[in-house]
């Protein structure tokens, strides 16, 4: 066999596979949370209370609960090329026919359906990445491939609003409409090129040579030689797999928290031009996509997960709390939205290390879908809750307080998982 030099192997691998994943989840994330720029046109148009903005919001995530296992377990059979094709080009459809919703019916089935479509895709991804790289180095290459919601913050804020503002009018249509439409279409051309460049895994992958695709699978397979193999069954019953789906739950709480209501708790500052809300929102995923990567990598150098998802939760729950409490005064409410962000987006990657460390075969398919799915309820349950509490209370202060407390229990949480063993290496790695 050649030498192989693996820190050189992995780059290799790594600039084939993550910037195009990456993107791919830039359009996932930014069709999925622009109903939160949306709103700040379709509620007035459309007359929805906040209400019934966040129902819709978060109703995505019921569709995306009920097809989520099955998404996962049909890419481990029919291979991540097609399937991943089939989720982007689906939503991306769904996601531009948005621009139709007339009222709140069409409005619940268009999100209910946006979440059938792209059910699978993040916890196939995460899947997928088990595929090519080992424990060790994993963590840095979610924190990578996670950074596109940051991004998507960043140039969605900006792109969004300004959608929003240069279209509104144009062919009779509305600005939300057009921003529907113009951000749906990318998701759909990107599952088409998905076809032509995704390799189902490292054996099918025609630009690595025979010793570097030798090596890499037995890597992979030292690397699953200490992971549990459960049956479906046990899986579902597993303590440990539903103490982690919880952990995820509370997280998420945290996420979609900030990635629906972000816009709006920036206009609750005194800021009204819907093209400087989106330029405000960047910053705080701009400081977010630096604080994950770093977070990941000391990480992944350090071994340790547990404290690290803690203390980033702990810091993300402070910061919303911090937000309310200086809502009204914008440069204030923006550092504490920079602390937020940045120590919610810091949590996933390094969470997904412990799952994906702890399962393999068939119980690594099921159980990330399973955990993913039912803490992306989570998606449901925040917007509502902080919709239902502005309409209640004319304030989404509470709501956010209620979000804040769940990302702290979340990371006291974390702390309860058992770590997973520590990989085997391959001399080396």
């Amino acid at each position: 066999m050649d030498k192989i030099a693996p820190d050189a192997l992995y780059r290799k691998v790594s600039l084939r596979l993550v910037p195009f994943l990456f993107l791919c989840y830039v359009a996932a994330y930014l069709d999925r949370v622009n109903v939160g720029f949306a709103k700040l046109g379709m509620q007035a148009d459309l007359q929805y209370s906040d209400t019934v903005y966040g129902l819709g919001a978060g109703i995505f995530f019921i569709g995306y609960f009920l097809f989520e296992v099955p998404s996962n377990l049909l890419m481990a059979k029919v291979g991540a090329r097609i399937w991943i094709a089939r989720i982007m080009i689906s939503w991306g459809l769904i996601s531009a026919a948005l621009m139709f919703a007339a009222g709140p019916a069409s409005f619940y089935v268009l999100r209910f359906l946006l979440g059938v479509a792209e059910a699978g895709f993040f916890p196939g991804i995460i899947l997928y990445l088990t595929y090519w790289y080992p424990a060790g180095r994993r963590a840095r290459i979610v924190a990578l491939f996670m950074s596109g919601v940051a991004v998507a913050g960043v140039v969605g804020g900006p792109l969004s609003g300004g959608i929003m503002r240069a279209f509104d009018g144009n062919l009779g249509l509305k600005g939300w409409q057009w921003l529907f439409l113009l951000e749906g279409i990318p998701s759909v051309l990107l599952g088409v090129w998905t076809l032509f460049y995704l390799d189902d895994g490292v054996r099918s992958a025609r630009w690595l040579g025979e010793a570097e695709k030798q090596y890499l699978e037995r890597a992979i397979a030292e690397d699953a030689s200490g992971k549990a193999r459960l049956p479906l069954g046990r899986l579902f019953a597993s303590a440990r797999v539903w103490l982690l789906a919880l952990v995820y739950f509370l997280f998420v709480m945290g996420l979609y928290g900030v990635s629906f209501w972000l816009p709006q708790l920036v206009r609750n500052t005194g800021v009204q031009d819907v093209f400087q809300v989106g330029l405000l929102t960047a910053i705080p995923y701009g400081v977010a996509a630096v604080a994950m990567v770093l977070a990941a990598r000391h990480s992944d150098r350090s071994g340790e997960r547990r404290w690290h998802a803690a203390i980033a939760a702990f810091l993300g729950a402070a910061g919303l709390a911090l937000c309310t409490r200086y809502g009204h005064d914008t440069l204030l409410a923006m550092l504490a939205l920079s602390l937020a962000t940045a120590g919610i987006l810091s949590t996933f990657p390094i969470f997904w290390s412990l799952p994906t460390g702890m399962l393999g075969g068939a119980a690594a398919a099921a159980g990330i879908a399973l955990i993913n799915s039912v803490g992306n309820l989570a998606g449901f349950v925040s917007p509502y809750l902080v919709g239902a509490v502005k309409d209640a209370t004319g304030s989404p202060a509470i709501g956010i307080y209620l979000v804040a407390a769940s990302l702290a229990a979340g990371g006291l949480l974390v702390l309860a998982v058992s770590p997973p063993p520590s990989p085997p290496r391959l001399p080396g790695t």
